[in-house]
């Protein structure tokens, strides 16, 4: 019995970590522009497939893919800022919003243009997946290996936010953007950096993703990008450490709660919407935030 719930412990932590490491891409967006990026989840299906393309048919090494896809997942990041966010800066809310929701659907549909909708096998790595028997509790590998580096990169994500000027920057334009301006930051460099910054996790997150769940297609971004969007918000989205904490809390409720009760199970994916219910009624800026004033 005692085993079985660590199987569960285990699932639990290795799905809310990547639930975490994606969710830092909206919070960190959302801080700076309090705009919620609807493209992250679609950038993290073309890293998928970049991943795809550069492992299975063009046979590069993964370790030098791995390094590739972050390189091509950034530039794509960079591209649609560029292209789709910072024309529309000083618009409505509105209007940023509808670009994003946009976005998200051209890359979509240029995906399954380009891919075909068809479902591919993502490349196998057999020494992150084979299991491992450790007391009773069937361990694989990439289960250790996602936790770990989650909390690496928000390690180095903190460092860069508190002891650069970068960070130092996003920290000015998260508080006041126009001041920010004023004071004589680069605003397109910084919000152009957090998208890049943002971009390059969700690779890193698209190929976790991929060896855990090892298919690749046009809406594999959709569900995901949703429910980290929701550990970003039961986190408090904006702020980086809360979206990790919230992905946690997704992750181990969303697979304790079907362990406890089987007959949820085909509703395994409205237990997300659920707590973001919960969370709104009961806590509206999430666990970490901030209240904050919207300016008329």
């Amino acid at each position: 019995m005692l085993s079985t719930w660590m199987q569960h412990l285990a699932n639990g932590i290795s799905l809310g970590s990547l639930y975490a490491l994606i969710a830092i891409g909206y919070t960190m967006v959302y801080g700076i522009l309090r705009l919620i990026n609807f493209a992250h989840g679609d950038i993290f299906m073309m890293s998928a497939y970049f991943a795809f393309f550069g492992i299975t048919v063009f046979h590069v090494p993964w370790y030098i893919a791995i390094i590739l896809v972050v390189i091509c997942t950034v530039i794509l990041g960079a591209l649609v800022e560029k292209a789709a966010y910072r024309p529309l800066r000083d618009a409505p809310k509105s209007s940023i919003l509808i670009s994003a929701i946009g976005v998200s659907f051209f890359l979509e549909n240029l995906a399954t243009f380009l891919f075909s909708g068809k479902p591919k096998a993502f490349p196998e790595f057999t020494f992150m997946t084979t299991p491992i028997a450790i007391g009773g509790v069937s361990i694989q590998p990439l289960m250790i290996v996602v936790p770990i580096v989650t909390l690496v990169l928000l390690g180095l994500l903190l460092l860069i936010i508190n002891k650069t000027k970068l960070g130092m920057a996003m920290r000015a334009v998260s508080k006041d953007y126009e001041i920010a301006k004023v004071m004589g930051i680069e605003i397109n460099k910084v919000i152009g950096a957090t998208f890049a910054i943002g971009s390059g996790l969700a690779a890193i997150g698209a190929i976790l993703w991929g060896m855990k769940y090892p298919q690749v297609q046009p809406m594999m971004g959709v569900m995901p990008g949703l429910k980290c969007f929701i550990a970003a918000v039961i986190g408090g989205i904006g702020n980086v450490k809360g979206a990790v904490i919230g992905g946690f809390i997704l992750g181990l409720v969303e697979v304790l709660l079907v362990a406890c009760f089987t007959s949820l199970t085909g509703y395994r994916d409205a237990i997300a919407f659920v707590l973001l219910i919960i969370i709104l009624l009961v806590r509206p800026s999430g666990l970490m935030g901030e209240k904050v004033i919207e300016k008329v």
